[in-house]
């Protein structure tokens, strides 16, 4: 059972040992050096796959065709960029598995139900992006994948950390009745599978909405892994592995230089003036990886790590929140397509300039990663407390939010003030044609 499997950890953690001399410690410079192998591959076979994709994408007619509405893009492009992607993640794995070498090769690889978890997410967004499939069924897709994910604990794990200052350790006892003993860990168990379908969902449709321009989500997420590949270096580095066999920490730093590679070798092809998209495949795959790479700062109970993570993918869940609230609002369904997305915004301000919006988010990305890696470094490599540490970081947070509200918002000001003023309806079209 799942359950005893985690009290079980539970009890471990609970009597681990306290000599030091048990524990592993990785230094960055050796993981990078052992894992380097993960990283090349993964770049190498998605450059070198993605064009091919993009030509079984032509043959196939599986095309994004412009309707000079919301997909303004000048000619027809291929779909199934997902799948180049997806190849360069086998490939990584495959990597990790035979080329990694010293201190790290004992380290716990891609455990196979993240990679079952992936398969069912590309299965998903593939057939969404060649028969377009009704919202609910992309849904139970990703519910297919959070339960793959469940198998390892990691949720579990997550919930513990939130939990156990509320209810005690997994191994506590939850309530009894005459014989009949309840763990935490069960409770820990089922709100920890719940967390992990949350993230899987939420993670994965962000990821997908925020997917409306040339190169957005690519680099995004190529920044976005940066920021998790320093976070998961620093875990590593100051946190003690005491059992490498099933530590997550190989696991995420090797997710990490993955997504990093797929994403930079996809990205050349994806940037504007873009050649293949992501389609469907892709952005829920870069949801889904990402997500996994967050719950996993959360192994053990480090849950404040995952919050760092969660920072790091701050711009799609902020245009995330933003779309709930406005079609909440408008009284439309969540699956209805609009053009009020940040991006979509910051297109209309610039112009119509897709490079300018795109780079303008790629700015507020690295604000938002940047806080996560900082707020973890300090928390890591300081005497600072954490609660003092977690209130200047989210503050900080909390001022790129307001830049990006004011990025996205300011257009709609411009407008109104066009429509009360003629004069200056003319000197800011000119301004924008100018730029």
């Amino acid at each position: 059972m799942m359950q005893d499997s985690f009290l079980n950890q539970g009890l471990q953690i609970a009597n681990k040992q306290t000599d030091i001399s048990t524990w592993t410690v990785l230094h960055p410079v050796e993981i990078l050096s052992g894992y380097m192998p993960v990283f090349v591959a993964a770049l190498v076979a998605t450059l070198i796959a993605t064009p091919i994709v993009r030509r079984v994408a032509v043959a196939a007619d599986i095309i994004d065709h412009p309707d000079h509405e919301r997909k303004q893009h000048a000619y027809p492009i291929a779909y199934l960029g997902g799948l180049a992607i997806f190849f360069g993640v086998l490939v990584g794995i495959a990597a990790s598995a035979i080329f990694s070498s010293g201190q790290v090769a004992a380290l716990q690889g891609v455990p196979a139900s993240v990679v079952v978890g992936m398969m069912a997410i590309v299965f998903t967004g593939l057939a969404d992006d060649i028969w377009k499939w009704d919202p609910r069924l992309k849904i139970a897709g990703q519910l297919v994948a959070a339960a793959a994910l469940a198998i390892e604990d990691v949720g579990p794990q997550l919930a513990a950390g939130v939990l156990s200052a509320m209810c005690g350790e997994p191994n506590d006892i939850l309530f009894s009745i005459g014989a009949f003993h309840v763990p935490n860990a069960e409770l820990y168990y089922w709100i920890g599978t719940a967390i992990t379908a949350i993230f899987v969902i939420g993670g994965c449709n962000a990821a997908n909405l925020i997917d409306g321009l040339d190169g957005l989500l690519t680099g995004t997420a190529t920044i976005m892994a940066v920021g998790f590949l320093a976070i998961s270096l620093l875990m590593a580095y100051a946190l003690p592995v005491e059992n490498p066999e099933t530590s997550l920490a190989g696991t995420r730093i090797i997710l990490s230089l993955i997504l990093l590679g797929t994403t930079l070798g996809f990205l050349p092809y994806n940037f504007n003036p873009a050649v293949i998209f992501l389609g469907d495949c892709g952005s829920l795959l870069i949801g889904f990886l990402s997500v996994v790479i967050i719950m996993t700062f959360g192994e053990l109970g480090t849950t404040k790590y995952s919050v760092a993570g969660l920072i790091c993918f701050g711009l799609p869940i902020l245009d995330t929140t933003l779309a709930i609230i406005r079609r909440k609002v408008a009284g439309l369904s969540m699956s209805d397509a609009d053009s009020n997305h940040i991006h979509h915004r910051l297109k209309r301000y610039f112009g119509g300039s897709v490079r300018k919006s795109v780079l303008t988010l790629y700015s507020i990305a690295a604000g938002f990663t940047i806080i996560g890696v900082g707020m973890t470094a300090i928390l890591l490599l300081t005497t600072v407390k954490g609660i003092v540490v977690e209130s200047g970081f989210l503050a900080a947070y909390l001022l790129v939010v307001v830049f990006a509200l004011k990025r996205g918002l300011r257009l709609e000001w411009i407008k109104k003030e066009r429509a009360k003023n003629p004069e200056l309806r003319e000197v800011l079209a000119q301004k924008q044609n100018k730029s």
